[in-house]
């Protein structure tokens, strides 16, 4: 569909009409008369029907000029089909725990035992390539926070940039506090535009590094909107060999911290999960999907194309040729001034 933004403008075509009838011509002075013995050296303009045909392109063509121009202030655009386009306004924010104990191996994924990261990355892909409508961000936390992926539309680079995440990459300690701070300032720095602010932090352990703790960090996160979902991940139980060549049981999941996880989520509005196996990581971040819904597609927009500079473009070709013309004209004309003067 084509459209008109300023259809308006159009009441400018007749404009140089009334100017020419309304405005009152140049009195020129009386030019001297000149005699000349014959018309030999005016030849050129002794062909009143060649003179006559030449105003008359040029007037045409001045006139298209004219028309392209108006037409390009009033703004001509193309109107796409109707799209349906989920936009949630909804910031989503995802938090990694990469230190050194998610190397342990107590996660099945598929018929394989994997460690703990290589789970996440798994589940997390799938469930950052259901958020559609969602800007997503990644944080990456070891001893220290890092902004891996700042809050955007763009799911596939957040997954591509959380497969390539590796155990140690920010340290062998845990720093759960930092990460909450440093989703609460990016956050706080995008701007909510009034829509929902969600964390989703996923660790195995306690903090054991980070200059903010963990609960002044959920008070921050509070203060400004921000929901908190935090999943331990861990199997409470787990078959290891032991010294004697035999195997024991252990709790591989011993060091991580419910209580404060627990408290984290309750004060800023969000819920503690808990994450034994693959198959209990997938639950959660199912209900997550339930909990946290992606939007709706919404009818009613549609792609705009602007094509103003095509009639602006094609009026200044012809303003160019008309000029051209005007030129050629003139150095036609001084031309045969300069033969008719060395004739005599």
């Amino acid at each position: 569909m084509w459209s008109l933004v300023w259809p308006w403008m159009l009441l400018a075509l007749p404009l140089p009409l009334l100017v020419r009838k309304l405005v009152p011509p140049v009195v020129g002075t009386q030019d001297a008369g000149l005699r000349v013995p014959s018309f030999r050296g005016f030849a050129v303009l002794s062909d009143r029907s060649e003179v006559e045909q030449l105003l008359n392109w040029r007037l045409m063509i001045a006139v298209a000029a004219w028309i392209l121009l108006v037409v390009a202030a009033a703004r001509p655009e193309k109107i796409g089909e109707e799209l349906e386009m989920p936009v949630s306004g909804r910031n989503l924010m995802l938090a990694v725990d990469l230190s050194g104990s998610m190397d342990a191996k107590d996660f099945v994924l598929g018929s394989r035992r994997v460690d703990r990261l290589t789970a996440t990355k798994a589940v997390a892909v799938d469930f950052i390539s259901r958020r559609e409508g969602d800007r997503i961000g990644l944080i990456l936390f070891g001893e220290r926070a890092y902004l891996q992926v700042p809050l955007t539309l763009d799911r596939q680079t957040v997954s591509a940039l959380l497969l390539e995440a590796f155990i140690g990459l920010a340290g062998e300690k845990t720093a759960i506090g930092d990460a909450i701070t440093l989703a609460v300032k990016r956050i706080h720095d995008q701007g909510s535009d009034g829509g929902e602010q969600v964390l989703i932090l996923l660790t195995d352990g306690a903090n054991t590094a980070g200059a903010v703790e963990p609960l002044k960090a959920a008070e921050l996160a509070q203060q400004i909107g921000l929901k908190i979902y935090t999943i331990g991940i861990g199997a409470e139980e787990m078959e290891v060999s032991s010294i004697t060549g035999g195997t024991r049981r252990v709790n591989p999941a011993a060091d991580l911290d419910e209580a404060t996880l627990t408290t984290i989520a309750q004060v800023t509005g969000g819920r503690y999960f808990r994450a034994k196996d693959t198959a209990g990581l997938q639950e959660i971040y199912r209900l997550l999907d339930e909990m946290v819904p992606v939007a709706e597609p919404e009818s009613g927009f549609r792609p705009v194309t602007p094509l103003y500079y095509w009639p602006l473009g094609g009026s200044f070709v012809l303003a160019l040729f008309l000029a051209s013309m005007n030129l050629l004209a003139g150095w036609k004309l001084a031309r045969a001034g300069r033969n008719y003067a060395g004739e005599t």
